[in-house]
């Protein structure tokens, strides 16, 4: 059985980058026909929220990443919170201590940095404790003193150790670089490298797919599963999302978590299609997937080793895409809170969100924009009469002009008042003369703004009435 998991801490709101490898590791299992887990790493209490636990879970809901099992959803091997799981920690940390394969320190942070480092204290060397040998009985004599202690693993021999990398091949280390490194602050606070390793064996996580800035870690990982007997998962370390100046994906490079992306209006399905095709790719030229579509595609042999560099033109051509393809009804409900955000002065009902997105989806990149372009929907544009004309017009024929228009509009009847029939009976009457003339007017009549959607696409949206309205309010105003 394929297993996989995601393991975020609740240290901060879910960032791009560990959604990118949640997406991977769900797409990976359900192409597998497996399992997908997601575990919460809470066991740094100080930084821990559970706001964030709870931002976590709802963004890979709302992305449609679903788990089947998690802290939510239970399942038979949790509980899924590392804080709730620490007996079992301690369980195989005394394990260690007993089979002489982990110590205590007792070295304090200085003295640490002075041994480790150099003078600048910039170059670490790893440490090889000489605490390592001494006596259980002394060790809990100092301790029972009130002297404080981490938990260290005995790296006993030189030796190069070598993992299968699916992405990157074998990745050979020599374990004399990691020194005696820490597993546990103390027998209940566990350190992430022992937990996590504890975690996938009990969880019997088949395929570990996680970020290549843990690469460093895998060595650990491999001498701690070692000395406890446990299997070794298959690795695959993912590419770094990077920004556009090829540096780590953060702040300084716009929007990075999910909750920010959603208050601008991006679709989950965009946010879902644009990542997947960050480090991965289906083999030609298709862009476009579903979710489905990506897990009955998705195959870790296509990943790319280098970093996957973050388009935010593209993510927004992939946003105003799904933007377009989606139905109605689910649009405008969408649509709706973002266009009341805009205009709280007033109550926005869906019929307003309806009529907004008649004038702007075809142009929409985001939903946060919605309104932009049909603001003379919702409140009076303040506009000077001189705007009225086309060109050189004089006042008199502005005026001319717009009770055409009027008496146009007057004479549709027995037809759909659409953006169809409305631009057919005017070209109709233009002929041959110049559009402008009677269609600049027109348009700055119904939005009072320099630009806007088109008059015929206006008009359709606000109804023969006001349309009407509209225009003999622009004629009293040219005329005073």
């Amino acid at each position: 059985m394929i297993r996989t998991r995601i393991a975020p801490s609740p240290t901060g709101f879910l960032h791009i980058g560990t959604v990118r490898t949640a997406l991977f590791n769900y797409l990976f299992a359900k192409r597998h026909g497996g399992v997908f887990v997601l575990r919460i790493e809470d066991t740094d209490l100080e930084r821990s929220d559970t706001k964030f636990e709870t931002d976590i879970l709802d963004g890979l809901a709302w992305l449609g990443i679903q788990l089947d099992e998690g802290p939510r959803e239970g399942g038979s091997f949790g509980p899924y919170r590392q804080s709730e799981r620490i007996a079992t920690y301690e369980q195989y940390l005394r394990q260690l201590l007993d089979g002489g394969k982990a110590f205590y320190c007792f070295h304090t942070e200085s003295e640490l940095a002075a041994s480790e480092g150099n003078a600048e204290g910039k170059i670490f060397a790893p440490h090889v404790c000489d605490h390592r040998d001494m006596a259980r009985a002394d060790d809990e004599g100092r301790m029972g003193g009130g002297e404080r202690a981490i938990i260290r693993f005995r790296n006993e021999s030189a030796r190069e150790i070598v993992f299968t990398d699916v992405i990157r091949g074998n990745v050979r280390t020599d374990t004399s670089l990691l020194g005696d490194f820490s597993l546990a602050k103390n027998l209940r606070t566990p350190l992430y490298n022992f937990a996590v390793v504890v975690d996938d064996f009990l969880m019997q996580i088949s395929d570990v797919i996680r970020g290549e800035d843990h690469i460093p870690n895998t060595p650990k990982h491999l001498l701690i599963q070692e000395a406890l007997g446990f299997p070794h998962p298959r690795y695959a370390h993912l590419p770094l999302v990077l920004g556009s100046d090829r540096s780590k994906l953060s702040k300084r490079h716009g929007a990075t978590t999910v909750h920010e992306f959603r208050q601008r209006g991006y679709l989950p399905e965009a946010l879902v299609n644009f990542m997947a095709l960050l480090g991965w790719n289906p083999g030609d030229d298709r862009e476009l997937f579903s979710l489905d579509e990506l897990a009955r595609e998705f195959d870790l042999g296509r990943v790319q080793k280098s970093g996957a560099i973050w388009n935010q033109e593209k993510l927004d051509w992939f946003n105003a895409e799904y933007i377009r393809r989606k139905d109605r009804e689910t649009l405008v409900r969408t649509a709706q809170p973002f266009l009341q955000a805009k205009f709280p002065d007033r109550v926005i009902s869906e019929a307003d969100a309806d009529a907004a997105l008649a004038l702007e989806r075809s142009r929409l990149r985001k939903l946060s924009d919605i309104g932009n372009d049909s603001e003379f929907l919702f409140r009076e544009i303040a506009y000077g009469p001189a705007l009225l004309a086309w060109k050189e017009m004089s006042a008199g024929e502005v005026k001319a002009s717009l009770e055409r228009s009027q008496s146009i509009i007057a004479g549709v009847e027995g037809i759909a008042f659409d953006k169809e029939n409305l631009e057919a009976v005017f070209l109709a009457a233009i002929g041959a003369g110049d559009k402008g003339f009677l269609l600049w007017p027109l348009r700055v009549a119904l939005s009072g703004k320099k630009t806007s959607p088109g008059p015929f696409a206006i008009m359709a949206v606000l109804g023969k009435e006001e349309t009407i309205r509209r225009i003999n309010r622009a004629i009293e105003r040219h005329q005073q």
